[in-house]
């Protein structure tokens, strides 16, 4: 069984209610999501919008100067 979407948006909503009770913000501008799908025609919404923050869909980031790509 793989992670949905759905999980993913669940996940996130956990975060933004986790980081709200300790009073941390989460900036919306600079969180991106990357999924993998096993077709890549699928799934192609670019946001996710949580409350009032969206979420952008990306192909490739940087993380720690290693750049990951679908």
């Amino acid at each position: 069984m793989g992670v949905s979407v759905h999980s993913i948006k669940e996940n996130a909503e956990a975060l933004l209610v986790g980081s709200k009770e300790t009073g941390l913000e989460i900036n919306a501008d600079k969180t991106k999501y990357m999924f993998i799908y096993r077709n890549q025609n699928e799934g192609r919404n670019q946001n996710m919008k949580i409350y009032n923050c969206s979420f952008e869909k990306v192909g490739q980031f940087k993380y720690f100067g290693t750049t990951l790509t679908i």
